[in-house]
């Protein structure tokens, strides 16, 4: 193989994995271990084992979205995102189907002392979260094609992730954990809006009935800005309803990360800028998540 063509090979590959998408793996084990923290100790190799498992299960779940959308016609040579695995040709659809199983099965093995140590509940959700990551764009019912790609998002981006952290970690669950988990799942369905606002047009032509080609670009422009201003303004009611101290505000901080992103999805169509505003979502997310689990533990 020449070098152009290795340097090609590694490229699409690791834009199959969706790095920039990963951090919304990181956030709500990170928010949730803070919560823990607030009941005392931990044991910080679970909590790494909890976080290798949750990216694991993204990456699967990317992979298995790029040969889903495929496979259903969705990642055709008018699409506006980067190119993807199967698109590109340089790895067969098979391959990244492969990979993505290979992903999901690597998490599941992480996730043997997580479920020894934790029981039937972690074995639900550790099931569920691969599950649901496969049946995104897979299967007879895939969530994505029948716009219910966002509440999968907010649901296991959310609550899932953060409270089944605390509980693993803790042995129980607290009104701070699913609280908490709320804007982290709200910022992380920002990120899957930014997504769909961009590929709009194509999902529409393809049958990717996504919330965006429900709700047409005017709609989803302004839910998009409304789920942001309800994610950034959570501190505060965290901080009101004396969940969490007022060091919670910090989180705050993150909220000029919103302003490059909201007006490109406000303001443009083109490609590059939502790719920009895709990143900066997904940078929002993560600046808020780690600040918001700093204030918590402390």
């Amino acid at each position: 193989m020449s070098a152009p063509a290795a340097a090609r090979r590694r490229a699409v590959a690791i834009s199959a994995l969706r790095v920039r998408t990963l951090p919304a793996a990181v956030v709500p084990v990170v928010v949730g271990t803070a919560v823990a923290l607030r009941a005392g100790p931990i044991d910080p190799l679970l909590a790494a084992l909890v976080l290798g498992a949750a990216l694991l299960i993204q990456i699967g779940t990317n992979l298995i979205n790029d040969w889903g959308d495929f496979q259903r016609g969705s990642d055709g040579p008018a699409r506006l995102g980067p190119l993807r695995a199967a698109q590109s040709g340089v790895f067969s659809p098979r391959a990244v189907a492969a990979a993505g199983c290979g992903a999901f099965a690597l998490a599941a093995l992480l996730g043997l002392p997580l479920v020894a140590r934790g029981g039937w509940r972690i074995l639900a959700i550790g099931l569920a979260s691969i599950a649901a990551g496969a049946a995104y764009t897979a299967g007879p019912f895939p969530l994505a094609y029948h716009g219910l790609g966002e509440a999968f998002v907010l649901l296991f981006f959310g609550p899932v992730a953060v409270c089944g952290t605390e509980l693993l970690l803790t042995g129980a669950t607290s009104r701070l954990g699913f609280a908490a988990s709320l804007p982290v799942g709200l910022l992380a369905t920002c990120i899957l809006l930014v997504n769909n606002i961009r590929d709009l047009d194509g999902d529409r032509k393809a049958g990717k009935r996504t919330l965006a080609v429900r709700l047409g670009r005017a709609a989803s422009r302004g839910l998009y800005v409304g789920v942001l201003g309800l994610a950034l303004a959570a501190p505060a009611l965290l901080v009101r309803l004396r969940l969490t101290d007022p060091l919670a505000l910090i989180a705050l901080a993150s909220v000029p990360l919103a302003v490059a992103p909201a007006r490109s999805v406000l303001r443009r169509e083109d490609g590059p800028p939502l790719n920009a505003a895709l990143a900066g979502t997904a940078r929002l997310h993560l600046a808020f998540g780690v600040l918001l689990a700093a204030g918590i533990a402390w």
